[in-house]
């Protein structure tokens, strides 16, 4: 529930029934309510409800003892813990007004463990949702570390699987705004300044650039203070405009920008550092990719900006650069035009840049010859209004079309996490087709189509996915703002997959799970353990039911596609050696619904046991479900009378007849492992019902050239896998991973996230 139409209070003061609530606590009333009693004045007692749950509803208060509040004011207070602290920062006041002043991009410093860190604000809004009884849960900031302090955070800007801002790990912190203080005070600049102030904080001794009406100069901060209104620092100049070394200059703090900022930053010296081109540069807009050759050679970017710059007529474009070959983060002459990382921003004339050569032919000797037919089909599909079904590689097509080098998905620049996501989906798969062909809003139909008519066709007729199109579909990503580093920065699938699928293409979840009667929705599920799982060498099935048992989750319907996601302690720490694939996950007794049938004789199930599921006398998988004569023999023993199982869910039907019923157990086939090493994805496909039936992707497999090269995809058959799929559990414990067959210690060692799908509830989802 939103909530413009209500009216908000703070109470500031005990009221009549102390038990009522506390000073500080945040209440409301409904403006259609408020206005039918408010005419020119306040009346004496209004009838409020109280944000917190916890207190009493249409309560009665004397007006005196509560102050309005706007909404935003409102938000902001309720993000604070306690009602004590709420009417603290409320009395205080100047810290609302300052913090309703920030805005996405303001530079801050961040409150956190004592220290003071350094940050730039990246979201500003909820990170839980509202409800009917709770119609405020409180504005937070999400703050991005900079600097030294990178590191010191703990968050990479995800917040219960909502990706808010993205940064990488420990980067990021969720503050209220008690604890954090921009750079610029907020009540010194306009609320709705064009640019946000970005310089770090300054303080004596610092180098510093300041700017004049013609040049630039270097000098050290000896003092910031403040005059009519505006923050000036006192410089100690190198040299002042008369070549004079050693004088004192008072600067607006605008002007100046922390560090040394190289003079290839002035206008006048650019085109002296890049070579022009010659012909037509081409239809060169807002993030495509390109090169611009300097005097060290040739560096890659992406245009984060076009426009002018003062004193220069000619278009500018503002680069992010693949390496650290710029000057600034962004900024130009201490004003804000983009942001991206230190050193990596350049300025440049856009004549000055071409396309990425990189992209226009993959390989010379492969693509070039089949680009122009890819452009036709597509063209076509386009001109026509038809989306083109390709089916998924079958079996017998494997060898044909996918096996080999320059095959897959071609990686490019911190894109494999996407490339293997990709290939595992929808190379040999159909299970998650239905994102698409799925309506979208008109707004994301470019980005379904990309990814159909750019990634999966190709893919699925040819084989081959130029890395074009991948940084194609990253940069609509980026431009619809759920990142700013979509387009450079390593992500983890999960990421990925919750981006495009629920907040683009709105694809309905594909896992409901059951826990105390309420049905969570999730696209995703993260293994977890408890400390004492006495798991050594374990399999999927054994991983899914630990965690579900300490969780204590059920299914609460068969899923057509389940993501699993391994125990690891981050992407380096893995929390077993190795992993057993599970080839079937039989989930028949995760199901919260449904005929279940005795572990023991194979009737029907009443009562479940939480208590026997880790006694090794019953086996190590499967949750411990007995008839009533089974579990009366097996709760008869000592050292399980204390046990207490629990009455299973029977549907009405099985219960009516005696004669035991033959059950068709639920299972889930294996098509897909992500695994991940050293930062780098691959996936391997299990593309047939043999069991030598697997292939291994790398979309980096190799690389032609250097800094002005490509990458080289591979797709080649692992048929060792089946070797060691059929040990027994203490053999494959005595493998030495170095030692194994081909890539299939990297199946068993490092496997990410495991894809299984149902053949049967894929047809109807």
């Amino acid at each position: 529930m939103t909530s413009p139409n209500n009216r908000y209070f703070i109470l500031t003061k005990h009221p009549e029934y102390r038990g009522l609530a506390n000073p500080g606590s945040i209440c409301y009333i409904y403006e259609s309510m408020y206005s039918s009693l408010t005419g020119t004045c306040l009346p004496t007692k209004l009838h409020v409800n109280f944000v917190d749950s916890r207190a009493r509803s249409a309560c009665e208060l004397e007006s005196s003892s509560i102050q309005p509040l706007s909404k935003e004011e409102a938000e902001l207070l309720q993000a604070l813990s306690s009602d004590v602290e709420r009417l603290e920062w409320f009395r205080e006041g100047d810290a609302l007004r300052v913090a309703r002043g920030l805005s996405v991009g303001t530079a801050v410093t961040v409150d956190e463990g004592g220290e003071r860190l350094r940050g730039i604000v990246r979201y500003i809004g909820r990170i839980r949702d509202t409800s009917y009884s709770c119609p405020l849960t409180g504005t937070f900031f999400g703050i991005e570390l900079q600097g030294e302090d990178k590191g010191k955070g703990n968050t990479d800007g995800i917040y219960q699987s909502k990706v808010l801002f993205s940064c990488k790990k420990d980067c990021g912190i969720f503050s209220t705004f008690s604890r954090i203080r921009p750079v610029v005070p907020s009540s010194l600049s306009p609320p709705n300044a064009e640019h946000s102030q970005t310089t770090d904080e300054l303080v004596p001794g610092d180098r510093v650039t300041y700017f004049t009406a013609d040049n630039c100069r270097h000098g050290m901060v000896l003092d910031v203070q403040e005059e009519h209104g505006e923050h000036v620092v006192r410089i100690s100049t190198d040299t002042d405009e008369n070549g004079k070394r050693g004088g004192e200059v008072d600067v607006p703090l605008r002007l100046v920008a922390k560090g040394e900022v190289p003079k290839a930053l002035d206008p006048e010296r650019m085109e002296v550092d890049a070579t022009p081109v010659e012909k037509d540069s081409g239809d060169l807009s807002l993030n495509s990719v390109v090169e611009v050759t300097l005097k060290k050679g040739k560096s890659y970017g992406i245009i984060r900006w076009i426009g002018t710059l003062p004193g220069l007529k000619e278009t500018m474009a503002g680069l992010e650069l693949d390496e650290d070959d710029g000057v600034s983060d962004g900024t130009f002459k201490n004003e804000r035009i983009f942001d991206c990382p230190p050193k990596k921003a350049l300025f440049i004339k856009l004549r000055s840049c071409r396309p990425d050569s990189r992209f226009q032919s993959a390989s010379a000797s492969c693509s070039e010859r089949t680009q122009k037919r890819d452009d036709a089909e597509t063209d076509e599909e386009h001109n026509t209004g038809k989306l083109a079904t390709v089916p998924p590689i079958s079996t017998e097509q494997v060898s044909q079309i996918l096996i080999g080098r320059m095959k897959g998905i071609q990686g490019h620049y911190n894109s494999c996490y996407m490339d293997a996501t990709l290939f595992s989906l929808f190379s040999c798969s159909s299970v998650l087709d239905a994102m698409l062909f799925k309506t979208t809003e008109p707004q994301d139909a470019p980005i379904q189509s990309t990814l159909l008519h750019d990634i999966v066709n190709p893919l699925r007729n040819k084989g081959f996915v130029e890395g074009r199109h991948i940084m194609k579909l990253r940069q609509q990503l980026q431009k619809h703002g759920y990142s700013e580093s979509f387009t450079t920065d390593e992500k983890d699938p999960e990421e990925f997959l919750t981006v495009i699928m629920h907040h683009i293409l709105a694809l309905d979840p594909l896992l409901k799970l059951s826990a105390g009667g309420k049905v969570q929705d999730s696209y995703c599920y993260q293994i977890f353990l408890d400390q004492n799982h006495r798991l050594v060498l374990p399999t999927v099935q054994q991983l899914l039911e630990h965690s579900f048992h300490t969780a204590g989750l059920k299914l609460a319907e068969v899923p057509s596609c389940l993501i699993l996601q391994m125990p690891r302690f981050g992407k380096k720490f893995k929390m077993f050696d190795k992993i057993i694939p599970s080839l079937e996950l039989d989930i028949t007794d995760l199901l919260s619904e449904g005929p279940q049938q005795c572990m023991l004789c194979g009737d029907l199930a009443h009562v479940e046991c939480t208590d026997c599921f880790k006694d090794p006398i019953f086996g190590q998988t499967g949750l411990k479900i007995f008839c009533r004569t089974c579990s009366s023999k097996v709760h008869s023993h000592p050292q399980r009378l204390s046990h207490q199982p629990v009455a299973l869910d029977i549907p009405k039907g099985y219960l009516s007849h005696s004669m035991p019923h033959t059950l068709i157990r639920d299972k889930l086939e294996l098509f897909a492992v992500l695994c991940i090493e050293t930062s780098h994805y691959v996936s391997f496909i299990k593309y047939g019902p043999n069991s030598q039936d697997w292939i291994f992707f790398d979309s980096m497999a190799d690389r032609e050239g250097e800094r002005d090269g490509f990458n080289i995809p591979e797709v080649h058959a692992c048929p060792e896998v089946s070797t060691y799929l059929e040990m027994s559990p203490a053999e494959l414990a005595n493998q030495v991973p170095r030692d194994m067959k081909g890539v299939a210690k990297r199946l068993f060692c490092d496997a990410y996230m495991y894809l299984y799908q149902s053949t049967s509830m894929c047809l109807y989802r």
